[in-house]
């Protein structure tokens, strides 16, 4: 089992910054890949950033590419998410979420799809206003 909890989230103002944070604990954190998903209201949950085991590959959705930085560190069992440039668009709840593949690496699309993820936080909220 692995639990994640995030944290971070708050009211910004378009152009501004936040940092998300997600604390895993339970399964070993460096075996799994972590992604951060949001869904903002009415809308289905989407794909915004993933990191495989070892953080050699990252992956982005176009729309937050050179806006969001996803970055691991092992040692304290936490992902990031650092959001530049934050636009009311990115209003949402974001949550953090893990795969239960130990070791793998999987491809752009594989991380795409919530349906790959096998435990989830229960969320941060997100809130840019214009």
């Amino acid at each position: 089992q692995v639990q994640l909890v995030e944290s971070g989230g708050g009211l910004v103002q378009a152009g501004g910054s936040l940092r998300l944070s997600c604390a895993a604990s339970g399964r070993t954190f460096s075996t799994y890949a972590v992604a951060w998903l949001r869904q903002a209201p009415g809308k289905e949950r989407e794909f915004v950033a993933a990191i495989t085991y070892n953080g050699l590959s990252k992956y982005y959705a176009d729309s937050m590419k050179g806006r969001f930085t996803i970055s691991r560190d092992n040692a304290k069992n936490t992902v990031y998410l650092q959001m530049n440039s934050l636009k009311s668009e990115d209003t949402a709840v974001y949550y953090c979420a893990a795969d239960a593949r130990a070791w793998y690496s999987g491809s752009r699309t594989y991380y795409y799809s919530p349906t790959t993820y096998d435990y989830w936080g229960q969320g941060t909220q997100v809130t840019v206003s214009s």
